[in-house]
């Protein structure tokens, strides 16, 4: 026997790690192609009148809404320059 009297060497106290590392792996493994098969996860904001498929944001006034919001909210257009743009956008 080794000398620890258990007969398993210096390496078994390192099994778990490798155990423990390949769980992780496997489960890894398995979001990935659970999330690949699913489509994925879709991010960001969706409101139910916008949205196109797949919960993206459908492409035209909707969105051009939204940019302008988002940078009127940001501070890049002024009051009056916000409402200039979305009456021109209203009346498309």
């Amino acid at each position: 026997m080794d000398r620890d009297g258990m007969g398993y060497g210096m390496d078994a106290g390192w099994m778990w790690v490798f155990w423990l590392l390949l769980i992780a792996g496997v489960a890894t493994l398995l979001v990935v192609v659970v999330r690949a098969i699913g489509g994925g996860i879709v991010r960001g904001p969706t409101s139910a009148g916008s949205a196109g498929p797949e919960g993206r944001p459908a492409p035209g006034r909707g969105q051009a809404r939204q940019i302008l919001a988002e940078r009127y909210a940001r501070g890049e257009v002024d009051a009056e320059e916000y409402q200039h743009r979305l009456a021109h956008l209203q009346d498309d």
